[in-house]
C-alpha cells in the first residue's frame, strides 16, 4: 500500500482525541511530502540534524516533534522551531530547554519521559524523580516561563507479550492520572500521553493513551 492508503487506514482507527505523529526518522522528504499532501502535518524525528534539514526543506505549517534521546548541546539547534520535546528525561535538559526557548522569545511544550520498560536501554524518569523535577519546577515557575509540561511519554518493553505491554501502558497511565492531580501553573498543563508505536499503538489506546508515535506503519520498514 502507498503512504496515502497507510495514513488514510491508520486515521480511520484513531479516536478523535488521539493525535497522530508520522514517525520519519531517515526517510526521505519525499515519503514526508507524500505524507504532507495526503493531509499529515505532525511529524517526529529522532536525530537532530535530520530533523534541522528537514525543517529547513519543507513546508512550514508543519509540526515537528522531537522524539529521540536529546543531548543538552544540540537543544540550541531545534529550539527555534520544534513544537514538542517528547523524551525529556533529566531537570538538566528542561533546564538547557528553556534557557533556549527564552533565547528565541518561545514556550516550548515538553513531555517527561517515564521509565516503564524491563529493557535498560531506554531512557527515562522512574516516579520519584518525576515527582522532584515537577515540585522544583512549580516552586520556581518564575525561572521556567519558557517551557510547558505538557504530559508524559514511556515505552514499553520490545516484546510479543502483550499482557506485560499492557502492564507497562496502565503504570504510565496510573502516573499521568497523579501528574494532572497537581495544581495547574502556567509551565504545567498535563494533557498530553504519548504511547504506542507501530506494535501495540491500539492497546496504548485502550490503555488511555492521546499520542501515538507510528513510523513504519505508514513509511514501510527501515
Amino acid at each position: 500500500m502507498s503512504i496515502k492508503q497507510n495514513l488514510t487506514q491508520i486515521k480511520s482507527q484513531l479516536p478523535n482525541h488521539v493525535t497522530l505523529v508520522a514517525v520519519s526518522k531517515t526517510k526521505p522528504v519525499t515519503d514526508l511530502m507524500e505524507a504532507y499532501k495526503a493531509g499529515q502535518r505532525i511529524f517526529g524525528e529522532n536525530y537532530v540534524q535530520e530533523l534541522v534539514e528537514k525543517h529547513e526543506a519543507l513546508p512550514k505549517d508543519i509540526q515537528w516533534h522531537f522524539i529521540g534521546h536529546l543531548q543538552s548541546r544540540k537543544v540550541k539547534l531545534i529550539a527555534p522551531f520544534v513544537n514538542l520535546i517528547h523524551g525529556v528525561d533529566s531537570l538538566k535538559l528542561l533546564n538547557e530547554i528553556n534557557k533556549e526557548a527564552q533565547k528565541n522569545n518561545r514556550v516550548i511544550d515538553c513531555l517527561l519521559q517515564i521509565f516503564i520498560a524491563e529493557e535498560e536501554s531506554k531512557f527515562g524518569l522512574d516516579e520519584e524523580e518525576l515527582n522532584g523535577i515537577m515540585k522544583f519546577i512549580t516552586q520556581n515557575s518564575e525561572i521556567y516561563q519558557n517551557i510547558r509540561v505538557i504530559g508524559l511519554m514511556g515505552m514499553a518493553t520490545f516484546t510479543d507479550n502483550r499482557n506485560q505491554i499492557q502492564k507497562e501502558f496502565n503504570h504510565l497511565k496510573t502516573i499521568f492520572d497523579k501528574l494532572k492531580t497537581l495544581p495547574k501553573t502556567q509551565n504545567l498543563k498535563p494533557t498530553t500521553l504519548s504511547m504506542g508505536m507501530s506494535g501495540d499503538y491500539k492497546l496504548a489506546i485502550e490503555c488511555g493513551s492521546t499520542m501515538v508515535r507510528i513510523g513504519s506503519s505508514i513509511f514501510g520498514v527501515r
